[in-house]
Order: structure tokens, then sequence, then C-alpha cells
């Protein structure tokens, strides 16, 4: 009997460590999927492109500023999970289920407030399920992908918004290489100085910053 009880306990040891090692290997799915990364590394994606800059700022820079303001942003939730669910499953207050439950409930909280309705009727409707009255009453496998369409959408927009001011001045350049006969001097070479100029005379990264941070809820 004792023997049983020992080979019982070492399987849903076993189980309990292959279940942990599961969900930090899912952790950086989860970060890009569950919380305003993405949003973040696809805004700084497009201002790099609509300046025109190759590998400036390189990519590991654009991933740990969109990490970092990831961190800014979700630092509530963050706190909320550890004082409601972390320090209790370590204090061994509660079960395991019991944890993965309360931790659910900040971030359902931060996905529900933004999230359109549109995507969540979206996939409520896929799913054959009525959208409720409270988003956070949905399963994270409807929440989840209506929170990344969301985050997707309200990226790509603030790339257009970013796209148009440089744009302009690409235009101008090239209205006025043009009228100068300056045909075969690409127009890219010269706008360049004028793109960095504006966007440092605006303070653009602290505008930027600031914006992305204060667009969520």
């Amino acid at each position: 009997m004792d023997a049983w009880i020992n080979v019982n306990g070492d399987n849903v040891q076993t189980l309990q460590i292959l279940f942990m090692t599961t969900m930090v290997t899912l952790l950086p799915s989860m970060v890009v999927m569950m919380t305003s990364f993405t949003r973040y590394v696809i805004s700084f994606s497009f201002l790099r492109s609509a300046m025109g800059l190759q590998q400036n700022p390189p990519n590991m820079v654009l991933v740990g500023m969109a990490l970092f303001l990831t961190l800014f942003t979700m630092s509530p939730v963050i706190s909320e999970i550890q004082t409601t669910a972390y320090e209790p499953y370590v204090a061994e207050e509660i079960t395991q289920d019991e944890f993965f439950d309360r931790a659910q409930v900040p971030l359902k909280e931060f996905m529900a407030r933004n999230t359109e309705q549109s995507s969540l009727d979206l996939f409520c409707s896929m799913a054959g399920e009525e959208t409720p009255e409270n988003a956070q009453d949905l399963p994270m496998h409807i929440l989840v992908p209506s929170f990344m369409t969301t985050e997707l959408k309200k990226a790509f927009l603030i790339g257009f918004y970013l796209y148009i001011p440089f744009l302009l001045i690409d235009v101008v350049v090239a209205s006025a290489l043009m009228s100068m006969g300056m045909i075969m001097l690409p127009p890219s070479m010269i706008s360049m100085p004028f793109k960095l100029l504006l966007f440092i005379t605006l303070d653009g990264w602290q505008l930027l910053f600031s914006t992305l941070v204060q667009g969520f809820n």
C-alpha cells in the first residue's frame, strides 16, 4: 500500500513538472497574445519603415522597448495576480486549479476593456455562442483571439497615422528634385535628414510612447 502511494505521488509530481514546463514554454506566446506587447512592437516596426530606416533601431532594441513598455502597462494586472493568486498559492492556501482560475480574472478584465465589441461578436458567432453582456464571462479561447484582432487593428491604424507625415516629406522632396531636374538622385537620400529632424523636433519617442500607453484602458 505504501509503495502504491509513493508511485502515485511520483506520478502526480511528474505531471506537475510536465505541466509547469509546458507553461514556461508557452509563456512567450502568452506575452504576445494576452498583453499590450503586440501593439507596441508593430507600431515601432511601422515607425522604422515609415522613416525609411533599414536596421535602426535594431530589432533587439524594438523588442526591448516593447517588452518594458508592456511591463509598465501590465504592472497593475501583474500586481493583482501576485496578490490574489500567486501569494496564496505559494503559501499553500489554494490549489493549482484555484491559482489558474484566480490568475485569469485580471487578464480577462484587461483584455475585455481593450477589445472591440465587433471582434467579440465575430468570434462568439463563429463559436456558436451568444455574446454575454460582460465580456469577462467569455472563455479564454474566445476572448484571446478577439483581443488579438483588436490589437492588430489598432496597431495598423497607428502605423497609418505614423506614415502620413513622413510620406508628405517624401512627396515634397521628390517634387522639389523633379522640378530641379535631379531625377537620378534618390529622394529617400535627401528626405532622410528631414524625417529625422521632424521626429527629433516633435520629441517623437516621448510622444509615441505616451500615445501608446494612454491608448490602453
